[in-house]
């Protein structure tokens, strides 16, 4: 595969991820119960992320602003290794598995670079693109999550220690389209990792 067919790939996802974004943090208010129940599994809502996955944070003042710049410098080595697959004619499967990873690394950035700035709190209010009063500043924006599939909930056994009668809920991450970008992205390398790192062989050379 291409490189431009690598872009076309990385420029669809962006779009779609931060349409999705943008629409979910204008007219969803965090802190209120209003969701969309598509089904009994599948629900939109509005969560904001500050930190890593599962929202895990870095602590200490400059917790989230290394967090940012490490997201760029990886999204630098990330490229990198698109293009160097580029140029040696890698397998599609390796080509579409870094596209995916790169746009939903890159989208998931410009949440965290921009979204301080443009937009105001969502918390009990719908926030306004480009307000007068931004909730942060730049590299400090929180990531954008919407997407939300308890597919199973119940309690625990009472006899299971520690956790007995508790309720529990699978699977109960939320999370946005690049997430899902980057999370097939790594799938394809696991999945198909022979086929993804496979060596081109020469055809019709001498022995």
């Amino acid at each position: 595969m291409s490189l431009r067919n690598s872009i076309l790939i990385i420029a669809i996802i962006l779009l779609v991820d931060q349409f999705v974004k943008i629409y979910i943090k204008t007219n969803f208010v965090y802190g209120e119960p209003g969701q969309i129940d598509v089904t009994s599994w599948f629900k939109i809502l509005l969560i904001e992320n500050e930190g890593m996955a599962w929202g895990t944070k870095i602590p200490g003042a400059y917790g989230k602003l290394t967090l940012t710049v490490f997201r760029i410098l990886a999204v630098f080595g990330i490229g990198y290794w698109l293009y160097d697959a580029s140029t040696k004619h890698s397998s599609n499967y390796l080509m579409v598995a870094i596209s995916l990873i790169f746009a939903g690394a890159v989208g998931n950035i410009i949440d965290s670079v921009f979204y301080g700035v443009i937009f105001d709190n969502s918390y009990n209010n719908l926030a306004t693109l480009f307000a007068e009063n931004p909730y942060g500043t730049w590299f400090h924006g929180k990531v954008v999550d919407m997407l939300y599939f308890p597919i199973l909930e119940g309690h625990f056994p009472e006899w299971l220690p520690i956790w007995g009668g508790q309720p529990f809920k699978f699977f109960n991450a939320i999370f946005n389209i690049a997430d899902m970008a980057i999370s097939t992205g790594v799938g394809i390398l696991i999945v198909f990792n022979k086929r993804a790192f496979a060596k081109k062989t020469s055809i019709g050379t001498n022995s």
